[in-house]
């Protein structure tokens, strides 16, 4: 019903930056919450910042300061502007989208690779 599209991933030096998108197409009226996660190896994933359809936020304690979310309902595209990125900070990172009303992610992203260099 839903489908998101990532791109933006890449490998940066430690203290660089990246910009995250994620096009979401499909039935997306219903859609409220945007948000993204990341997942390194041999780790639990995590959700990295999310974003409401009014622009309420939330930010992991080690991304905040650092990174934001933003969104732009004319075009239903979330962004994550990721700035003095971390080696810590290299994982896979999905986009995900949460329907009104429910306690669930509904559609998740294919998920694109964030490698940060020492």
């Amino acid at each position: 019903q839903v489908q998101l599209v990532e791109s933006g991933g890449g490998l940066v030096q430690a203290g660089g930056s990246l910009r995250l998108s994620c096009a979401a197409s499909g039935r997306t009226s219903d859609m409220d919450t945007m948000g993204w996660f990341r997942q390194a190896p041999g780790k639990e994933r995590d959700n990295v910042a999310r974003i409401n359809w009014v622009g309420n936020t939330y930010y992991a304690d080690s991304v905040l300061g650092r990174f934001t979310i933003s969104r732009d309902n004319a075009k239903n595209t979330v962004y994550l502007q990721m700035n003095m990125l971390k080696p810590e900070d290299t994982a896979v990172y999905y986009c995900a989208a949460r329907r009104y009303a429910r306690s669930e992610y509904d559609f998740w992203g294919q998920g694109t690779q964030v490698t940060v260099s020492s």
